[in-house]
Parts: C-alpha cells; structure tokens; sequence
C-alpha cells in the first residue's frame, strides 16, 4: 500500500513545465504549416486568436495554409530559439523565424520576422491569443 502511494506520489509530481508545452506547440505549430496540415498549425490557437492588430485571426490563417497546400506551393519555416516569459497567469513567448518559399509564393513576405505570442491557460491547455510580428532589420 505504501509502495502504491509513493509511485502515484511520483506520478503526480510529472508535469511538464509551462515553458516546455510553449515551446513544443509553437515547434507543432510551424511543423504542421509547412507540412501544409491548417487545422493541426491552428490548434494551439485560441478562438480568439489576433494576429498583427486584426492582420489575421484563426479562421484567416488556416485558410492561408490551405490554399497553399492546394496549390502544392510549399512554405518553409527556420525557427530560432524560443524565449519565455511568465506574466502573470499568462505566458509570452518570443522568437525569430525566416520564411521561405517554392517559386511564386511569398514574394513580399519571404524574410526573417521578430515575433511576440501571447499565451494563456484554457482547459488546461496553453493557447495562444495574440501575435506579433515585425520584419527583422
């Protein structure tokens, strides 16, 4: 009985630290966009979702990754290394990421970007609500 209490003690005690579920839902997330996957790249989302002041919410973003993959045209994604941040209850996680493209897509927007995310716990998930992103100098 002792034994029972001490390993459902040490099961109890296995939680992967905030930062690390960011982490690994942003890495998902580019993963399943260039993979050309939109419901699997939005599901870290919230409904909510803001990206860029009202630039792109959820609905918008996953149409985008869509419609690439049904051309066939495909987006590579190289992240940089994710840094966190806890405000609060919430979370910000912030990296840089270089967009590239094949022939014909991205002509304007190809290039490296300083991004800020958002992130709060809802049902137990981490989502992301906000987004930012500016061209890097």
């Amino acid at each position: 009985m002792l034994l029972c209490l001490v390993f459902a003690g040490m099961i109890g005690c296995r939680h992967t630290p905030d930062e690390e579920q960011i982490r690994a839902a942003v890495t998902a997330t580019t993963e399943a966009a260039e993979a050309g996957k939109a419901s699997d790249a939005v599901a870290a989302l919230s409904d909510d979702f803001d990206g860029n002041g009202g630039q792109l919410d959820r609905q918008s973003l996953s149409r985008l990754i869509r419609g690439y993959a049904l051309r066939r045209q495909a987006i590579h994604v190289l992240m940089g290394p994710i840094s966190t941040e806890r405000r609060g209850e919430r979370m910000v996680a912030t990296f840089t990421v270089t967009l590239t493209a094949s022939a014909g897509v991205l002509p304007d927007d190809a290039g490296a970007y300083n991004v800020e995310t958002g992130w709060r716990k809802e049902g137990g998930e981490w989502r992301c609500f906000t987004a930012t992103w500016k061209k890097a100098l």
